[in-house]
């Protein structure tokens, strides 16, 4: 499959099962998960076809990791503005972790911190490299240094996703480092 359709059945999926499943009248369980031969069929119905064998090469291809396909089920592993609990539990995270942003949201940030906005959780990168790809997707990259560790310790939950994306509810601005 060539790289542009990838991307169009990756940003479909995304669509579909984050942010808007009923659009093709798909119903996602209390986990997030869908039948792999709805979605198909699903899609198939509202005029975007995806084979099995697409589905499966979107899934294991995805750069991000981004979708997990199991059982004959499907489900995004995180980013979801639609109500899930993806059933993650509490972990101890590094001490250091890092978030991606572009520098018109800096002033907000240093106000109000991280926030989930339209999604459930804080997305938190482990290393600067994968913060910085985020931040480059909506312009000019800022890195901003989360203190992970001291926010545990302060009692914050953190959970990693299958794609070893963190979340977290929120991060207060005291527990971020802004570069210079």
């Amino acid at each position: 499959m060539d790289e542009r359709r990838m991307t169009r059945i990756s940003k479909y999926l995304a669509r579909h099962l984050r942010h808007d499943p009923q659009r093709i009248g798909l119903v996602l369980d209390p986990a997030g998960w869908v039948e792999a031969d709805a979605l198909l069929r699903a899609a198939a119905e509202h005029g975007f076809p995806i084979s099995a064998e697409e589905l499966r090469e979107v899934v294991a291809a995805n750069d991000k990791r981004r979708y997990t396909l199991e059982d004959g089920r499907i489900r995004a592993n995180q980013g979801h503005s639609v109500p899930v609990d993806l059933g993650l539990p509490v972990t101890e995270p590094p001490e250091v972790l890092y978030h991606g942003t572009v520098g018109r949201f800096v002033a907000a940030i240093r106000d109000e911190g991280l926030r989930p906005m339209s999604r459930h959780h804080v997305h938190l990168s482990p290393d600067r490299e994968t913060a910085t790809r985020v931040g480059a997707r909506r312009g000019a990259p800022v890195v901003l240094v989360v203190a992970a560790g001291a926010m545990h310790r302060d009692g914050h939950a953190f959970r990693r996703s299958a794609n070893g994306v963190w979340l977290a509810d929120h991060v207060p601005p005291r527990y971020l480092r802004f570069p210079s």
